[in-house]
Order: structure tokens, then C-alpha cells, then sequence
């Protein structure tokens, strides 16, 4: 059985932001077993799966980014929306627009200390939809 699930999460501000419980909110229910898909329709945030204890790991993890893809880099020709567009692009290439995640005994089978990132690499982003794709 295969059931889908949009929504929209709320604007969030630049950076990276531990999202797990919004995702289970917004799904409802877990089957016994199964696989979680979640699919980001943005070219400018993504989705990963990180360590979600200890907050000093998001802010690394907007400082490595920001000074390995930097704001104004002299070659980007790209910038119609801002100077975070292109390097908003890359970052969210990087990152990846998905993740996969098994279900087991009707919980998302993470790690002890692993939970959903958004990687939001705009100042405006806004809301940003997401597709949460439930095979079991």
C-alpha cells in the first residue's frame, strides 16, 4: 500500500533546523513496517539526516557551508533573486532534496541521535512543500 502526504512547512529562517516532530505531526499514523519517503519541491532548500542532540552541529553546520559556498562569489552569474540565490542552489544540491527512512514497530528506524534536517539556504525562503510518500 502506498500513501502520499502534502504539506508546507512554516517559513524558516536561514540555516539548518531539526524538523522530525513537524514530519510525524503532519503524517499522522506510521504502519507497523514499512518506508518513509520525504521529497523536497525546492531547488534552493533540502532534507538530510543528522545528529539532532546537541544544537552546536546546526550552527556548524550553516558556518562550513557559508564559508565553503560563499555569498558573492565573484564568478556566479546567477543571482536574479539575491545574492543567496546560486550558492542556495549548490548548497541545496549538495545537501539532496530527499530522504528514506524505514519504519519499524511504527517508528521511523533512525539512529539514537539522528533526526530530519531542513537545510534552508534562503533568507526568504517562505514555506516550503514538502511530499511524504508512505510505502508499506
Amino acid at each position: 500500500m502506498i500513501r502520499q502526504i502534502k504539506f508546507s512547512l512554516p517559513a524558516y529562517r536561514y540555516g539548518f533546523h531539526i524538523i522530525t516532530d513537524q514530519v510525524l505531526r503532519e503524517i499522522g499514523p506510521l504502519p507497523e513496517t514499512g518506508i518513509l519517503h520525504l521529497f523536497i519541491k525546492h531547488t534552493s532548500a533540502g532534507l538530510m539526516l543528522n545528529e539532532n542532540a546537541d544544537p552546536s552541529v546546526l550552527t556548524d553546520f550553516e558556518t562550513f557551508f557559508a564559508d565553503w559556498i560563499p555569498e558573492n562569489y565573484p564568478k556566479f552569474e546567477h543571482a536574479y533573486e539575491g545574492k543567496d540565490d546560486m550558492p542556495a542552489h549548490i548548497k541545496s544540491t549538495i545537501t539532496g532534496h530527499s530522504v528514506t527512512i524505514p519504519i519499524s514497530n511504527g517508528r521511523l528506524n533512525m539512529g539514537t541521535w539522528q533526526g530530519i534536517y531542513l537545510g534552508e539556504f534562503r533568507y526568504s525562503g517562505g514555506r516550503r512543500k514538502i511530499v511524504a510518500t508512505l510505502m508499506y
